[in-house]
C-alpha cells in the first residue's frame, strides 16, 4: 500500500513519518514538494504517487493570523481537503483528515461528542470546518480526526512559547478560563497508526465511508494549570534556567488577554466514540511532556 503523506514537517507529520511506515511506503511531501494553496500542484502530486492512502497532515495553523488572510486560510484549510478528496475517491484510496476542536464554540458545558452541532468563532475554525465538509461532500472513503491543543518537540506550540518566556519573566498571565486537553503529537500518529491497522487490515467494518472521530488525552486543564505544569518540570532539568517558578504563573481571564482570533472556551472533546470502536484508552497527558521536555534539555545540553 502506497501512502501519500503531506504536512511532513508539522508537529503531527514528523511524527506520522514513523507511525505510517509499518503500513507500506510512504511519500512524504512538504510545502516544497506539494504547497496546498495551489489545487493544480495537489492534483499533479496525487496522481503522479497514485497512493491508496492520503494523510494530510498539513494546515495553516496560525490561528490569530488567520483572521487578516482570510483567502490563504480559505485554500489550505477548506479548498485543499476537498481536491484532495476528489483525487482519492477517483483513486478508491482512503482519506486521512485532521481537524480541530475550534470548529465548536465552546459554549457546551461538558465535553463534545463527534454530532454535537459546530459553530466555529474564528476564520480559522470556520476553514476547518469548511473542509470537514468539502471532504464529506466527495463521498468517498474518509476518516476525519479532530483533536486539540497539540504539541511536540518539533515545531512551535504552546509549551515551547512558555519556556522561552519563562527564561526571562518573574511573573506570568495565563488565561485560566479556556479548558481543553493538551495532546501529544505523537499520540495522535501512534492511535493513527493502530486505527488504519485494523481499518485497512484488521477490521475494515469498523469504519463506514465516512467517519469522524475524537483524539484527544485524558484530563483536561486550563492555558494556565497547564503552563504551571511545563514551567514545574522543566524548572527541575537541567538545561532550562529558568526564571520563572510555577507559582509565579497568574490566571487571568481571556477578556484581560485580547487576541485578533476568539476561542472556544470549552475545548473538551470527548473520546469514547475513538476508544469504543478501536479497544482504546487515552492516556494523561503529563508523561508525554515529561518525555517532550527531556529531549528538549538534551537537544540543549548539546546531545
Amino acid at each position: 500500500m502506497t501512502i501519500l503523506l503531506l504536512g511532513k514537517d508539522g508537529q503531527v507529520g514528523w511524527q506520522l513519518q514513523r507511525s505510517l511506515a509499518p503500513h507500506g511506503p510512504v511519500v512524504a511531501c512538504g510545502r516544497n514538494e506539494c504547497d496546498l494553496s495551489d489545487p493544480v500542484q495537489i492534483r499533479s502530486v496525487i496522481r503522479q504517487v497514485r497512493p491508496s492512502l492520503i494523510v494530510n497532515a498539513a494546515a495553516y495553523t496560525a490561528v490569530d493570523k488567520a483572521e487578516s488572510e482570510p483567502d490563504l486560510v480559505r485554500r489550505i484549510n477548506a479548498e485543499a481537503p476537498g481536491v484532495m478528496a476528489e483525487e482519492a475517491a477517483e483513486l478508491g484510496a482512503l482519506l486521512v483528515h485532521y481537524s480541530t476542536d475550534y470548529v465548536f464554540d465552546g459554549s457546551k458545558g461538558d465535553s463534545y461528542v463527534e454530532t454535537d452541532p459546530t459553530g466555529p468563532l474564528s476564520a480559522y475554525g470556520r476553514s476547518k470546518l469548511a473542509g470537514e465538509a468539502a471532504i464529506r461532500a466527495v463521498g468517498g472513503r474518509s476518516l476525519i480526526i479532530r483533536t486539540s491543543w497539540v504539541f511536540g518537540a518539533r515545531g512551535d506550540n504552546f509549551v515551547k512559547t512558555i519556556l522561552r518566556l519563562a527564561r526571562d519573566k518573574d511573573s506570568l498571565g495565563v488565561v485560566d478560563d479556556q479548558v481543553g486537553s493538551p495532546t501529544p503529537a505523537a499520540l495522535i500518529a501512534t492511535v493513527t497508526g493502530v486505527v488504519l491497522a485494523m481499518v485497512c487490515y484488521g477490521q475494515p467494518g469498523k469504519m463506514a465511508k465516512n467517519e469522524i472521530y475524537h483524539l484527544a488525552a485524558a484530563r483536561p486543564v486550563s492555558w494556565c494549570e497547564f503552563a504551571r505544569t511545563i514551567v514545574g518540570l522543566a524548572g527541575h532539568m537541567p538545561g532550562f534556567n529558568l526564571r520563572l517558578k510555577p507559582e509565579a504563573i497568574h490566571a487571568i481571564t481571556t477578556a484581560e488577554y485580547p487576541a485578533p482570533s476568539r476561542r472556544p472556551a470549552n475545548s473538551r472533546l470527548d473520546c469514547t466514540r475513538l476508544e469504543t470502536d478501536f479497544g482504546l484508552q487515552m492516556p494523561d497527558w503529563q508523561p508525554y511532556l515529561a518525555r517532550m521536555l527531556q529531549l528538549l534539555a538534551l537537544k540543549q545540553n548539546g546531545y
